[in-house]
């Protein structure tokens, strides 16, 4: 099938997961906060996050046999280091995932471990390409990898595309840190909210962000304004590795996040999630300290245990907390909940995955807490099952 017999269709009306659109000298770029907070907080390591797009996908319907996605990617790498792992797209065909691709060219920002200074070196844009798609009308996801800033050019088929229809499922928002972005998963479709969205039958929308779940007010106020059936924050470990605040300032700091969620969703289900167990940080305070020792990045907790009683953060003291301002607030807010993010991936569970990086799960490890969380959220009596099934 040559170029000129296929169709090429406009993508942005088929986005979703992504709140913004900005329209570059190639297309379209998908970014998954708005401009605002852009505007107001014009952090790079913030926009960057917010332009790899975890979670979000094309999705269309189709009689198409042969699918391509033209676009131009932005890989990091570390300067003296091999580049991180190229990111991947998933075709999901029907609910099941049918192709998995790289794409080629792109540009290559080089990050100084050290200072955090970057180089772009510039690339040409590639094309990601499925064929030998099963004949007949289906149901087509694109998942964008979730590590790689994307812009997409153009969608080529050789079957013209049309909306999917509707399937009125509930759309569940999630915010969290580089675990919930994705972290180490092999691929779009197999980090962990994906996972517990497939599982639990809800449309996901990815608002989690490497580096950057700091209770920060703007992310509160998107959370808000944003329709939403289902909520969940997980909180913790990055307010330990940056040494953001101390305990003084994270209990208000957490009652501020949650009352401006309850101002736009007064009564929606909202799950308060601690971090999984990270025994670096279990006792000991941040900053996370950074080792490329061995040719790949590896961890170490900096702080004191000493200093806890001075109000240092760890996970340890992160969780108590949480646990007791959710059980006071629940007296007067019955659908808000905690989770322990023990329970999805704890002390047995590191003896079965260990962290390679001693923070980020592989995907063993995204796979087990995405089926966790599948069970304990949207089970029978979890927050998140449906009306008549909860607790």
């Amino acid at each position: 099938m040559h170029d000129h017999a296929l169709f090429t269709t406009p993508v942005e009306p088929f986005l979703r997961g992504a709140l913004d659109v900005e329209h570059t000298e190639h297309g379209v770029l998908p970014r998954r906060l708005p401009g605002w907070v852009r505007r107001q907080f014009p952090d790079d390591f913030l926009a960057m996050m917010a332009a790899q797009p975890s979670g979000v996908r094309l999705s269309f319907r189709t009689r198409a046999r042969t699918v391509e996605l033209a676009v131009q990617r932005t890989r990091t790498s570390f300067a003296g280091f091999p580049p991180c792992p190229e990111g991947h797209y998933d075709l999901v065909v029907d609910g099941r995932l049918a192709g998995r691709a790289a794409a080629s060219g792109g540009h290559l920002r080089v990050v100084d471990p050290v200072t955090g200074a970057s180089d772009l070196q510039a690339g040409p844009p590639g094309t990601v390409r499925f064929a030998d798609l099963p004949a007949g009308v289906k149901d087509v996801e694109l998942w964008l990898p979730y590590q790689e800033v994307t812009e997409l050019i153009a969608l080529r088929t050789d079957a013209p595309v049309e909306a999917a229809p509707q399937r009125g499922r509930r759309v569940w928002v999630h915010h969290g840190s580089s675990i919930s972005h994705g972290s180490d998963a092999d691929g779009p479709t197999g980090i962990w909210p994906v996972l517990a969205a497939t599982a639990g039958r809800v449309d996901l929308v990815n608002l989690a962000f490497g580096g950057n779940a700091l209770l920060d007010p703007f992310l509160a106020r998107v959370i808000r304004d944003i329709p939403a059936d289902l909520i969940s924050v997980k909180l913790g470990i990055n307010l330990v590795n940056t040494d953001l605040m101390r305990l003084r300032a994270f209990t208000p700091a957490v009652h501020g996040f949650l009352d401006t969620i309850r101002d736009g969703h007064p009564e929606v289900p909202l799950l308060v999630v601690s971090s999984v167990l990270c025994p670096i940080h279990e006792d000991t305070p941040g900053p996370l300290v950074t080792d490329f020792g061995d040719g790949r990045p590896r961890f170490r907790a900096g702080g004191d245990p000493a200093e806890v009683v001075v109000g240092r953060l760890t996970l340890g003291v992160i969780r108590t907390e949480l646990a007791r301002i959710t059980e006071r607030r629940s007296a007067c807010d019955p659908n808000l909940h905690y989770l322990d993010g023990r329970e999805l991936y704890g002390p047995a569970d590191y003896a079965e995955f260990p962290l390679p990086d001693e923070v980020h799960p592989d995907q063993s490890g995204h796979r087990r807490i995405g089926e966790r969380f599948a069970t304990l959220a949207f089970g029978p009596g979890g927050p998140f099952a449906p009306p008549g099934d909860r607790r």
